[in-house]
């Protein structure tokens, strides 16, 4: 009994400790707190979620509950408009800036990137540690690409070309294991279930993971509101430079009848109620026009579009500040040489 009290006493002791350590001096309170940076450093949107730690008073040693940061679809099923950014350039510097930055989700793009699944790996890690949601977009709509990309373990999959509800049910049936799909399963050991630490991967990937089905083809928008309306299917990606190529517009993407093609389409997904909408903003159809017809994902920029931008007017900036040094160098020199005139 004895050891017992002074066990008992020196916890006790030790609380009361770390509480004086914790609190402010005028402060009677003796529960451990920890400051939070993410207020004063992070953008708002992203620190809505960031994973936030709780602390039980009822214990004697406090054990940290983590709350995972909701899913995709749990936010567009909550109603929610998600904004987000391709990534090309496969650095995980820049998904990490991504993340941090404030994007719901960034969409790591193995079809016009140069990039492999070794190569999206890392943007993965980097996306995960900035709470950032990752969509993989594959090359191409086949079960062998799905199958590596699943198992890295994206919160979605974004599938190019689906022109018909048959490759739309070929897409779905590519993320889900048999007899449902024919999905290949290594999934006591791929990271998309914690490397078989996640015992409820089998029974919750189907609602976690976001299938998206890219529409981008003049026969593809004819048979939308099928494609849209196949089960498992729950996303339409419209694509609209393709679109438009398809059309014989590749030069005019905000052509006349790109933008009456696209506009029914996006109606028949709408319609339809069965899946989501989502798209590209263009230079002559912005984010706002997009969120007022109705599209739930909105991607604004890609990282090269963004260095690009950003590299071009720097060097723009550069050379003009040059011109106008010059014009200044002129004009003072010819200001010199009137005084020395005058001077004579």
């Amino acid at each position: 009994m004895a050891s017992s009290s002074l066990s008992s006493s020196s916890l006790s002791t030790l609380r009361k400790s770390l509480a004086i350590a914790n609190s402010t001096p005028n402060s009677n309170s003796h529960s451990v707190s920890f400051p939070n940076f993410q207020q004063k450093t992070l953008p708002q949107t992203l620190t809505t979620n960031r994973k936030h730690l709780t602390h039980s008073s009822t214990n004697s040693t406090a054990v940290p509950a983590v709350s995972p940061p909701r899913s995709l679809k749990s936010r567009l099923k909550n109603g929610e408009t998600l904004y987000g950014i391709f990534l090309l350039t496969f650095s995980p510097t820049l998904a990490e800036i991504a993340g941090l930055a404030g994007y719901d989700f960034a969409v790591v793009d193995m079809e016009h990137g140069h990039g492999g699944i070794s190569d999206a790996l890392p943007c993965l890690h980097a996306l995960a540690a900035a709470n950032t949601a990752a969509v993989l977009r594959i090359p191409e709509s086949s079960a062998a690409w799905a199958k590596k990309a699943l198992d890295l373990g994206p919160q979605g999959i974004m599938f190019p070309m689906i022109e018909s509800p048959k490759s739309a049910r070929k897409a779905v049936s590519y993320c889900r294991f048999p007899p449902n799909g024919v999905r290949g399963s290594a999934h006591t050991i791929v990271r998309a279930s914690d490397y078989g630490i996640d015992e409820g991967y089998l029974s919750n990937f189907e609602e976690e993971v976001l299938v998206m089905c890219q529409v981008e083809s003049e026969e593809g928008v004819k048979k939308i509101d099928e494609i849209a309306g196949v089960e498992g299917v729950d996303c339409v990606q419209m694509g609209p430079l393709d679109l438009s190529a398809s059309m014989g517009y590749l030069w005019d993407p905000g052509h006349k009848k790109v933008k009456e093609a696209l506009r029914g389409a996006e109606k028949a997904v709408l319609k339809g109620k069965a899946a989501y909408l989502s798209g590209f903003v263009m230079p002559h159809d912005p984010a706002t026009e997009l969120r007022r017809r109705g599209y739930h994902m909105v991607s604004g920029a890609a990282d090269v579009g963004l260095f690009r931008s950003a590299a071009v007017e720097d060097v723009r900036r550069f050379r003009a500040s040059l011109v106008d040094d010059d014009d200044d160098a002129g004009k003072e020199s010819v200001v010199v040489a009137e005084e020395k005139y005058w001077s004579e």
